[in-house]
């Protein structure tokens, strides 16, 4: 069985590769509540961009992506929500979630959520 980079062991539901356990069981509860009606728009790992592409003097540097790992709207609490499913926090990811989160301070109808 194959193993990604901090050893969890990859997990397949729905035909979908997890990278964990842990994400593949959060999926599966998602799956029951957009049954209930009480989420819409489930998406599996959305991508935003934190940074564009820049040229510094002749370099191109490169832009600055965070993938969270769901997304859905919650009919509850009348909200987006991102969610990251995390074993491990590494330096990478802190720097993305700060990131983020200034990305969507402004956003009264969204929230982050770590799982």
């Amino acid at each position: 069985m194959r193993r990604n980079k901090f050893w969890n062991r990859k997990v397949e539901v729905d035909w979908i590769k997890f990278d964990s356990w842990k994400e593949a069981w959060f999926y599966q509860n998602m799956q029951l509540l957009l049954k209930a009606w009480k989420i819409k728009d489930l998406e599996l790992q959305p991508t935003y961009v934190l940074q564009e592409n820049f040229k510094y003097k002749w370099e191109l540097i490169r832009k600055i992506k965070y993938i969270a790992d769901f997304s859905y709207y919650d009919f509850d609490l009348k909200m987006q929500v991102i969610v990251d499913v995390k074993w491990f926090k590494t330096p990478d990811y802190k720097l993305k979630k700060k990131m983020f989160l200034n990305l969507i301070k402004d956003h009264n109808d969204t929230i982050f959520k770590e799982v």
